[in-house]
């Protein structure tokens, strides 16, 4: 503390000046009680650190997430649309597509890609003597070549079905069903309908057609010649120019179906993946409220410590009081002490919730985002409540009588 010679006011009398605490001198009064008492600190820190890292792992682990699913769908894109039969105005009729769906949509402004399915009615199974009611969920369905590229997708292992193999009895198994026939790697075979199909690609998984992930796929001319497939497509899927997917939309049921568009249902794969991309904020923010909840207990432990030390530390309040220094510099001391507490444990909260978010998406493959204003956030919030937490006992403080001090002590 830097004490300064008294001068004169303007009336000439002599008239002592309290010394002026600079920054450094403010810093150094306020870490001597927390020097002395590292342990209460450490403690009364841990509840603001909790806090911190709560509220910051919780918004970085949904930040996560939430990139990893914008990721997907940067990927996998959102100008998908699926056309499938809707539901008949007669009670009993089905309703099929007709047979030159594929080709209607592909004349479509805007349509870049066009590819189709169709569910067969026959079952897969490893061999024969399975029974034929124990299908485990596997759809027999007749695909176009063009499938794969439309759906973007890839082939784990093996190849995709093309003009030669198409034709014959080959088939391309789904991640799902493959697991559940227990295909490990192509040339295996399996039994669809009344003979035996060799397995010559196995997919990889596929977000936005779940549908084919537990498909066995065989080709248009093979399902035809093989499977007395009559040609109705069940599902088509089309790609189209980003700017044009809502003109698309208006128009494919009518282009698929003149004469009955509302017999055709259009749907948007992706609509799904950003739906839950948008939801990944919602259930944080109640979990975001938790942390808030545990920031609050971490500052009344502050709040706590700083009013014991006031009473412990009178001795200390009542000779500075005596030197000769003021409240001003007293309240000072005990909101920098305060302010030093509950930053110490705001820094060790922001590390502790980036680490447990690092772990997290380690962990489970996404990429590692901490939002620099959820940092920045808590951070602040860590200041502005070791301020609130800190005044009272520096009124307090402050308004300590010197001799009743002394004398107590």
């Amino acid at each position: 503390m830097r004490a300064r010679r008294a001068g004169r006011g303007a009336d000439g009398r002599g008239r002592l000046k309290a010394a002026r605490l600079g920054p450094r001198d403010v810093l150094h009064v306020g870490s001597a009680g927390l020097r002395s008492r590292p342990m209460r600190v450490v403690l009364s820190a841990l509840g603001i650190a909790i806090g911190i890292a709560t509220m910051i792992s919780v918004v970085g682990i949904s930040a996560s997430s939430q990139a990893q699913l914008l990721r997907e769908l940067d990927k996998l894109g959102t100008n998908l649309l699926v056309a499938s039969p809707g539901d008949s105005m007669f009670a009993g009729q089905e309703v099929q597509l007709p047979e030159d769906a594929v080709g209607m949509v592909g004349r479509i402004k805007g349509v870049q890609e066009v590819g189709a399915t169709a569910d067969l009615d026959t079952t897969a199974r490893r061999n024969e003597k399975i029974d034929k009611d124990d299908t485990g969920g596997i759809v027999v369905k007749a695909t176009t070549g063009d499938l794969l590229r439309v759906l973007r997708g890839e082939v784990h292992s093996g190849s995709w079905l093309n003009n030669a193999t198409g034709r014959y009895p080959s088939v391309v198994l789904g991640h799902v069903s493959a697991e559940r026939l227990g295909i490990t790697a192509p040339g295996q075979q399996v039994w669809i309908g009344n003979r035996y199909f060799t397995v010559v690609g196995i997919l990889a998984p596929l977000p936005l057609a779940p549908e084919i992930e537990r498909s066995a796929l065989v080709g248009w001319e093979g399902a035809k010649r093989l499977l007395g497939f009559e040609g109705h497509p069940t599902s088509v899927y089309e790609r189209s120019a980003d700017a044009a997917v809502q003109d698309v939309r208006k128009v494919m049921a009518a282009t698929v179906d003149p004469q009955n568009p509302q017999n055709v249902k259009v749907t948007d794969p992706s609509a799904a993946l950003q739906a839950k991309a948008a939801t990944e904020g919602a259930f944080s923010s109640m979990l975001l409220g938790l942390g808030g909840i545990a920031l609050l207990v971490g500052g009344v432990g502050v709040a706590n410590t700083m009013i014991i030390s006031v009473l412990e530390r009178r001795y200390e309040i009542g000779l500075r009081r005596s030197l000769g220094a003021t409240r001003g510099q007293i309240r000072i001391q005990f909101v920098t002490e305060s302010l030093m507490l509950s930053g110490l444990g705001g820094l060790a909260g922001v590390a502790l919730g980036a680490a447990a978010t690092g772990v997290y998406a380690y962990s489970g493959g996404l990429p590692w985002v901490v939002p620099p204003w959820a940092v920045g956030g808590g951070f602040g919030a860590t200041l502005a409540i070791g301020t609130i937490a800190g005044l009272y006992p520096a009124v307090r403080a402050s308004r300590l009588s010197p001799t009743l001090a002394l004398h107590a002590a």
